[in-house]
């Protein structure tokens, strides 16, 4: 059997906190993801500096993530990592299942909605795309986000053949707790979309060179964060009755990376038979 581990790149956290698991509130419908570029978006995002609220105050930089396949070593007791493996795959059932499989909000799919359009700046285009994704997945996260505990999940990853590494300050490969690690992520995402360098804001100001790359880094570790809270906290989701919220989410964002061709295939493994199913159905145009 092989593994696939996965390395992402930003200095440790020291934030390490038990949260207890209490049922979280379903959140205000107009608080989660409801349809594309909804009224409080706007088409362009110059003269307008974002600062999505954050629910971590870590603040870490990150470098670049490359996928690198190599046999998984992991120093959690061989009962944690089976009793975490039997979790994945009673959610990946769940997820690949009837009615959940074809719960959505949205009806046909999404090519329309992603495609460039007319007379927009492509660089614009994909900025306003890319922030409105950041800011809808982390107020997913903060849905299970108290769940995703140090103890219960302790490295992450995205179902029993897939741990992402994250490569430290010193460049050591290094497995984090899922809580760790997503917090990593999403502040260091948070720090790019908010950079003005790299997302200018100003009018006459053009993107960089290394937009292109660093937009395809953020969408890489928006995928791993929805990989994760598919293969271990969907139950939470259907609990929510969000279901058809996170699916929609989720095809809408996976209809954009394909459209750009953003995201490697490969990098997609974790839940490729949920997007191959959403391909049959309509919701995500196979390029």
């Amino acid at each position: 059997m092989s593994f696939f581990n996965f390395k992402a790149f930003g200095r440790n956290s020291k934030k390490n906190k038990n949260q207890p698991l209490n049922v979280a509130q379903p959140p205000a419908m107009n608080t989660i993801y409801s349809s594309p570029h909804s009224s409080n978006s706007r088409l362009s995002l110059r003269n307008k500096h974002h600062s999505p609220k954050r629910h971590s105050q870590t603040s870490f930089p990150a470098q670049k993530s490359t996928p690198q396949s190599q046999q998984l070593s992991s120093s959690t007791p061989q009962s944690q990592q089976l009793e975490a493996s039997e979790k994945s795959e009673s959610q990946q059932i769940m997820f690949l299942s009837e009615p959940f499989v074809r719960t959505a909000l949205v009806k046909g799919s999404f090519k329309t909605i992603v495609q460039l359009p007319k007379y927009v700046d492509l660089g614009e285009w994909i900025a306003l795309n890319v922030f409105e994704f950041f800011t809808n997945l982390n107020q997913f996260y903060g849905v299970v986000a108290e769940y995703v505990t140090p103890d219960a999940y302790p490295t992450m990853n995205a179902g029993p053949h897939t741990d992402y590494l994250w490569l430290d300050a010193n460049n050591r490969q290094v497995s984090l707790p899922a809580s760790q690690y997503i917090d990593l992520a999403l502040t260091w995402i948070n720090n790019k979309v908010n950079d003005k360098n790299l997302f200018p804001t100003k009018n006459g100001l053009p993107f960089p060179q290394q937009f292109s790359r660093d937009v395809q880094r953020i969408m890489v570790q928006m995928f791993r964060i929805f990989a994760h809270i598919y293969h271990h906290h969907f139950d939470k989701i259907v609990h929510l009755s969000l279901e058809a919220h996170w699916n929609s989410f989720f095809s809408h964002f996976i209809s954009f990376a394909k459209e750009f061709k953003i995201i490697d295939r490969k990098e997609m493994t974790p839940l490729l038979p949920l997007i191959e199913s959403f391909e049959k159905q309509g919701k995500i145009i196979y390029n």
